[in-house]
């Protein structure tokens, strides 16, 4: 479904490249997480996505239609994104800020239709959000307006989403769910493209990990393949060793002191 192919991408006056001759897939039905440490690119790729930045080279493809192709309403209309950063200049009610992702599906008279309005209420459902929807956007905790912003992704459908970090602020209880619903919705058809931190939680329910280095594609497999102390300890450039994670089995990373290096 999104296609990034030798995708490099330099910021102004950068002696190297953010990402450098990338290539992966993020399709339909798979949750694909992109991790790596602090700098590796990840946040640069969803910046690309949404043409915040120039590629210097490759090319990004929705389906089989090249980026640049597509103005900026059809793109919205089949990847909804949630980025790592957003602040409102105007305060809104949850449900108000919820409904703006029904904007690229709005007529010629920008009037909310039925499914609008059924498309809002089973996002606000998915993510749980019912009880903040009366309130002010300014009145939320991060976590809640986190997951009010997950929401407003939801409400905009389409084939794809993709997430920057979408667990940030969110305890342990509310980051489960929010994996859990990207798995649901990876089953339900669509393509669900994360960036995260959270290796453990990737490992988990990840179909595809892309790990990144230096702007580059260091490991690209299933968590098994790439959750490997071998690859993960210069990449991080700290001791680790993986385990299994004893509910569910997949592997697990367990970093150690640093006196132990």
């Amino acid at each position: 479904m999104i296609r990034f192919e030798h995708l490099v991408v330099r910021y102004p006056r950068a002696p190297h490249p953010a990402v450098d001759d990338v290539t992966f897939e993020a399709a339909r039905g798979r949750v694909t997480a992109v991790v790596g440490p602090n700098g590796s690119g990840k946040s640069t790729l969803v910046r690309t996505l949404l043409r915040m930045l120039r590629p210097e080279r490759g090319t990004i493809r929705i389906d089989d239609a090249p980026l640049a192709t597509l103005d900026r309403r059809a793109f919205a209309r089949r990847v909804s994104v949630v980025t790592q950063r957003e602040s409102l200049v105007f305060t809104l009610s949850a449900r108000e800020y919820v409904a703006l992702g029904r904007y690229p599906h709005e007529g010629t008279w920008r009037a909310a239709a039925a499914d609008d309005d059924a498309a809002i209420a089973r996002a606000i459902e998915l993510a749980g959000v019912g009880p903040l929807a009366g309130r002010a956007t300014s009145e939320l905790s991060g976590g809640e307006w986190q997951r009010v912003r997950i929401a407003r992704a939801l409400a905009q459908g389409g084939d794809a989403l993709v997430l920057d970090e979408p667990t940030t602020f969110l305890d342990i209880a509310h980051e489960m769910a929010m994996f859990e619903l990207f798995a649901r919705l990876a089953r339900d058809g669509m393509a669900v493209l994360l960036v995260s931190h959270q290796l453990n939680l990737v490992a988990r329910f990840a179909d595809t990990m892309v790990l990144l280095h230096r702007g580059r594609v260091a490991a690209a497999g299933a968590p098994g393949e790439v959750m490997r102390a071998s690859i993960l300890e210069p990449v991080y450039d700290w001791p680790l060793v993986i385990t299994r994670d004893p509910a569910v089995g997949p592997p697990a990373l367990v970093p150690l002191r640093g006196q132990t290096r």
